[in-house]
């Protein structure tokens, strides 16, 4: 499910290292108590060698920046940019680290711009219609999909399916009903900004005639 709530616990449950964010920027990156004593079980095993073979080195010094790693991302709120410095951290030790020449040749080996390239967002548009009773509006697990009323998801479908093109493959809708008030939200997104608004309206025609025949459309936000 979408909401901080709902994907902090599936990262803190199900991962030794939990990384979620959401589209509006909510999300940080989370250790497990098995990381930690992960890295307590390798820095035992370095006390009780010697050696100074390279590779024994080199994991030295992954071992370290691991125990570091924790210390530059905040696993309470986050912070995007400690995430941003980060992310910056990492691909110079890639650019620059020559002793592992996979990595220093790979694509990861980029500057800031490149990488911030690497995903483009598409434009999409949010919005709500207030309803009388929200919980008449269920999904699956992860709300992709709604479950009931049940000629609601095959009318989304349909939208969805009336705007693809060779150039608009993959335009998407999902609805669900609010955690905080009687309404439904609704999100859609397409390859152009234009076609994200028409498809958010016919999803919110869509709600309009299956939940109610009184509700309210209130525009949320837009991205490009």
């Amino acid at each position: 499910k979408t909401g901080v709530k709902y994907v902090h616990a599936a990262a803190h449950d199900n991962f030794d290292v939990g990384i979620y964010f959401e589209a509006n920027g909510h999300g940080t990156v989370l250790f497990s108590s098995k990381y930690y004593e992960c890295l307590d079980r390798c820095k035992v095993l370095f006390e009780s060698t010697n050696t100074v073979h390279p590779n024994v080195q080199r994991a030295r010094i992954a071992l370290k920046r691991l125990e570091i790693l924790p210390v530059l991302i905040n696993q309470a709120v986050g912070d995007a940019l400690s995430d941003l410095l980060l992310v910056e951290a990492i691909m110079h030790l890639r650019r620059t680290d020559r002793t592992n020449i996979q990595f220093a040749s790979s694509h990861w080996a980029l500057d800031f711009e490149v990488w911030d390239k690497l995903y483009t967002e598409l434009p999409s548009r949010q919005l709500k219609v207030k309803v009388k009773d929200r919980t008449m509006v269920q999904t699956n697990d992860d709300e992709t999909k709604t479950i009931m009323p049940s000629a609601l998801q095959p009318a989304l479908n349909a939208a969805m399916n009336a705007q693809k093109t060779h150039k608009n493959m993959y335009p998407r809708c999902f609805v669900r009903p609010s955690g905080t008030e009687d309404a439904v939200r609704i999100y859609a997104e397409s390859s152009t900004q234009a076609e994200a608004d028409a498809l958010a309206s016919e999803a919110v025609a869509v709600v309009k005639q299956v939940c109610t025949e009184s509700g309210t459309r209130i525009e949320l936000r837009s991205r490009m």
